[in-house]
């Protein structure tokens, strides 16, 4: 499944690799009649079973398809800006899985992780409704992506990274959090930084104190929005979150919509104002592209203020049009911007 002209091997230096769900995105427009027809709560990620995904899709207008998950977005986003990623993610032997690996591997993202047998679950599928105010609401039928498990890590590529990514959505099937724990390991001994983002309120909610024990025991960076820093500590507001998190890790990188973001290191705090954009078309993958932004700018050992600036960079981007995936050069928008990296 891996196309050797796009992709690097997994002995290759990468600069991030992460490991999430391998998901193709069906992104369409739709009203919030819509919404409400389907009991979709607007604004959510759902996770659905394949009754609800092809009841969703036999209703929906059309659709783009593309590669996606929050993860390997974010892979992708780093790598327009100039960085060598990888991915580690389940797919299945169908058509699905086949646009998965030929979309990572034409943005240059290593992807070599073997597709699941004959007879598996199909490969994840989510269904991003995008309303005419640019809210995106998720229907998300997983098939075999959860079923990654600690065995098909690719050690050798996560020894010869600089960052290991880790996506919360993942955590949901014990396979996958084995997976997590070996990939944990292998980066400590190789000294590789570990990074998680939470990736959704109600998946914090699932796994509060699995994820407070992982970050405590060895997240170097941690990224969250406002909601899920909130919900992570069970805490009123936003400031006394943040005062929770300095405790527990080394790097946060925080985003609150438009008001922006916060860095938070070496006890400091450093706050990002967001990039304007003419318009808002789609916010999906906003905080997967600002991540991204993140990730480049520490792998290539910028300040703290340049991380949060790339993340916004990123970020506008990728709200100015429809999908996940950035349609311009990232490393060509910083540098109109005065920022070469």
């Amino acid at each position: 499944m891996t196309d050797s002209r796009n992709a690097t091997d997994a002995n290759s230096r990468h600069d991030v690799v992460a490991i999430g769900n391998a998901i193709v995105d069906i992104i369409g427009r739709c009203d919030d009649a819509f919404l409400t027809r389907h009991d979709c709560a607007k604004g959510n990620m759902a996770l659905v079973d394949a009754e609800t995904i092809n009841r969703l899709y036999g209703d929906m207008g059309p659709g783009i398809e593309a590669s996606g998950g929050s993860a390997a977005n974010t892979m992708v986003g780093a790598a327009s800006f100039g960085s060598a990623t990888g991915f580690i993610g389940k797919v299945a032997q169908d058509d699905f899985g086949r646009v998965f690996a030929h979309d990572l591997n034409a943005a240059n993202v290593t992807f070599n992780t073997a597709p699941a047998g004959e007879g598996s679950a199909p490969t994840a599928r989510s269904l991003v409704l995008v309303t005419p105010d640019g809210e995106r609401t998720m229907n998300t039928f997983l098939g075999v992506s959860p079923e990654l498990d600690h065995g098909e890590v690719d050690a050798a590529m996560i020894e010869n990274a600089a960052i290991l990514y880790l996506e919360g959505y993942l955590f949901d099937r014990p396979e996958a959090k084995a997976a997590f724990r070996n990939a944990a390991r292998i980066a400590a001994g190789a000294n590789t930084r570990v990074a998680l983002t939470l990736s959704d309120g109600f998946c914090v909610d699932r796994h509060r104190a699995e994820f407070l024990a992982l970050i405590r025991d060895g997240v170097n960076i941690l990224f969250a929005n406002e909601e899920e820093i909130i919900a992570l500590y069970e805490t009123g507001s936003f400031e006394s979150a943040v005062d929770m998190i300095r405790q527990d890790t080394r790097l946060a990188a925080l985003t609150r919509g438009a008001k922006g973001s916060l860095i938070l290191a070496e006890g400091r705090a450093y706050e990002v104002p967001v990039e304007e954009v003419d318009r808002v078309v789609d916010t999906t993958g906003a905080g997967d592209l600002y991540a991204a932004g993140v990730l480049h700018a520490i792998a290539k050992g910028c300040d703290y203020p340049i991380m949060g600036r790339l993340g916004s960079i990123a970020a506008a981007e990728i709200i100015s049009h429809i999908g996940a995936r950035p349609q311009a050069k990232l490393t060509e928008l910083a540098k109109s911007r005065g920022i070469n990296i």
